[in-house]
């Protein structure tokens, strides 16, 4: 049996898979609010009550992991590779970037685990990009080699916000003033959904509705409210800032698909990609991801793809387990 794990800064997923001749079967899954407890520890203590045997563990975590510990980046937990082993009682355990476990998966899943924003022409010994937007951004690459897929971890969704327009420059310099510093996850991620409606409201003067102002103020994910009221068209401004985000996004995905060369494909992935998928499908995304100077042939022959399993990443952990118990 092989404990899997998903951990981000709002959930944090758990499995126990079996794989017999590559076959997997998910034996149960649960999905925990990561704020709710105080450790990894905690919460694997709570999804093995009762369960069988663990041979083998590997958790993604959301940050950069080194010497199997790793500080989370939105989330104030320490996890350590040997404390999860014994826990379960494992006879090994892995700790690995979430990204990384993602992309880990993206190979073996089915084509109805996509929707595809631009089908391309995939070169099959070409590298692979992956991204996730959910409570951050993260990306990862899957280098081709002899044996398959290598797949690298980063930490690319920290790196610097490069606006392209003077729309954008007024965004990056909105945020300056508030934060010092503009990464890619300020902006392309859930929270920064919330941020570039702040943005709308405060830079631009964008006037919103009683209605949306008033659930804003409630207890909802102010994100969440933000793409229902803008996928609904309920609300010019959530609509706008759905837009934009949508271009934002595809700028960064393009991006990636260069510094990869990932002629093998894009895949898009986390929490947030999916609940936006029908913005994304109406070609601003993938205007803005193809906008790359001489580069825009290169690109509209690469596959761009979003991930619609959600426990996809779960899957890639499961997988690396296997993989690395066998060398």
């Amino acid at each position: 049996m092989i404990l899997s794990g998903d951990v981000g800064g709002t959930k944090t997923n758990l499995a126990l898979y079996t794989s017999v001749k590559n076959r997997w079967r998910r034996c149960r899954v649960q999905t925990f609010r990561s704020h709710d407890y105080s450790s990894m520890e905690k919460i694997i203590e709570t999804f093995l009550t009762g369960a069988d045997k663990v041979s083998l563990a590997c958790i993604g975590v959301a940050g950069p992991v080194r010497g199997g510990k790793c500080r989370l980046t939105n989330l104030s937990w320490a996890v350590d590779r040997e404390s999860i082993r014994r826990v379960c009682n494992a006879q090994a355990a892995y700790l690995i970037n979430d990204i990384q476990a993602l992309a880990f998966a993206v190979p073996c899943l089915r084509r109805n685990n996509f929707a595809y924003l631009q089908k391309g022409k995939p070169n099959p010994e070409g590298s692979i990009a992956v991204a996730a937007v959910g409570t951050g951004f993260g990306q990862a690459a899957l280098l081709r080699s002899t044996g398959g897929y290598l797949p690298l971890s980063s930490e690319g969704g920290h790196v610097d916000l490069a606006p392209r327009n003077e729309r954008e420059v007024a965004l990056m310099y909105h945020l300056k003033k508030k934060f010092g510093r503009v990464s890619v996850e300020r902006v392309v991620s859930g929270p920064g959904i919330h941020t570039v409606y702040q943005f709308l409201l405060e830079a631009e003067k964008r006037r919103e509705s009683a209605k949306v102002i008033k659930r804003l103020a409630g207890k909802e994910d102010p994100s969440k409210v933000i793409v229902s009221e803008g996928l609904s068209g309920e609300s010019a401004v959530c609509r706008e800032t759905i837009r934009f985000f949508c271009r934002l996004y595809g700028a960064v995905a393009g991006n990636l698909a260069l510094q990869y060369n990932a002629t093998g494909g894009v895949a898009l992935g986390g929490g947030v990609t999916p609940a936006i998928l029908p913005a994304m499908e109406k070609g601003e995304f993938m205007e803005a991801f193809l906008d790359k100077g001489r580069f825009r042939e290169h690109l509209e022959k690469v596959p761009v793809k979003v991930i619609l399993d959600e426990s996809a990443a779960l899957l890639g952990a499961a997988r690396y387990a296997k993989e690395m118990s066998n060398r």
